[in-house]
């Protein structure tokens, strides 16, 4: 009689046949990933992009609205004074904006918060204060910034800020005040109500526990760095921190020098946006170093494609946003409502390539 003995065989390692099984699904979802899919089911999970879910929006001001967001599995935490990245989808393209972190450490729900101000004309800040809704997912960097307490506490601090530029201040207060006995207040606003945060600020006030000066600007114009310094007579004893306007800090950084203490004030600054549009411009491409000039009717895409620049692209097959590329910096017009959308260095917005023109220079991530 004669046995047959099976070959022996290598065990299958379970991470090649979970390879195959997301290979499959990936043909079958596409032009979805199966990580989107993911996404969709558990925004928050570990390794994926980190998010955040807006769990509470909380009325400050007319204009203004904390946020509170519980951050995904990836979060690392802040400190005080930092910022956050927060990306979020407005009529198609998503935006990134930085905002000040407002909420106490170790909140018993893990949360976090950022407080916004709406601005004229500013598409993220009144997105996110009139439209957004509990649950809605946002996108999210880790916390960053140097506008920071020091580990050896200071005796004496002073904070100058002015509309929204409290936001940084009040995360500090929130968790440092404690540790810093002697904290002076100078905040400017256009009418007490505008005063983001006041009732609590007032309260702190009332208390004793700082000095709280408000200048209300509708009706008391603005403060200059000579008043605020005759406002606070010791001023060249405190550590300084201010947070508002550029054409305030510059005042404030030229009379501290000028009075020999500037190492002792430390500034944040919003980023001014001042950008040139226009019909058409030049268009770069930073990986492959190569610029175009394009007209102000034609599509990037096209622009690229005929300068032989390799560009990624479902369109032609019936695939959208295969043509989705990040917009490093500059200005593109939509051509479909001529809608201007604008970028800064690391603000991470998306554009799709088929349906934007260039509106001046702008720089494109490919």
């Amino acid at each position: 009689m004669t046995t047959t003995v099976p070959l022996p065989t290598s065990p299958r390692p379970r991470v090649a046949l979970r390879d195959r099984v997301l290979k499959l699904v990936g043909l079958a979802t596409t032009p979805l990933l199966p990580t989107d899919f993911l996404d969709l089911l558990d925004p928050l999970r570990s390794g994926g992009a980190l998010r955040g879910r807006v769990e509470a929006v909380r009325r400050e001001t007319r204009d203004a609205a904390t946020l509170v967001i519980r951050p995904g599995r990836g979060w690392r935490g802040h400190t005080p004074g930092q910022y956050v990245r927060i990306g979020v989808d407005v009529d198609g393209v998503r935006l990134w904006r930085a905002y000040s972190l407002t909420s106490h450490l170790g909140r018993a729900d893990g949360c976090i918060a950022i407080t916004v101000k709406a601005i004229p004309d500013g598409k993220v800040s009144n997105h996110l204060v009139h439209h957004t809704a509990v649950g809605t997912v946002v996108q999210l960097d880790q916390a960053a910034g140097e506008f920071v307490l020091p580990p050896e506490r200071p005796a004496k601090a002073l904070f100058v800020t002015a509309g929204s530029g409290i936001t940084p201040v009040m995360g500090i207060l929130r968790n440092h005040l404690a540790e810093t006995p002697d904290v002076v207040l100078v905040h400017s606003a256009p009418t007490p109500d505008d005063v983001v945060f006041a009732a609590e600020l007032r309260a702190l006030a009332a208390e004793g526990r700082i000095r709280l000066v408000e200048q209300h600007t509708d009706a008391a114009g603005q403060l200059d760095a000579a008043a605020i310094a005759g406002l606070v007579p010791d001023v060249a004893e405190r550590a300084t921190w201010a947070c508002g306007p550029v054409g305030m800090l510059e005042a404030l950084e030229a009379h501290w020098s000028a009075a020999g203490i500037a190492d002792r004030l430390y500034t944040e600054r919003f980023r001014p946006t001042v950008l040139v549009t226009g019909e058409g411009g030049t268009v770069s491409f930073a990986r492959s170093g190569t610029t175009v000039a394009a007209a102000g009717s034609t599509p990037i895409l096209d622009a690229a494609e005929e300068a032989g620049v390799l560009m990624p692209s479902g369109c032609r097959m019936g695939i959208c946003f295969g043509c989705v590329l990040p917009l490093r910096e500059g200005a593109v017009r939509d051509l479909r409502n001529g809608e201007i959308t604008t970028a800064a260095p690391g603000d991470g917005v998306l554009i799709q390539t088929c349906i934007s023109a260039a509106a001046g220079a702008c720089d494109i991530d490919n």
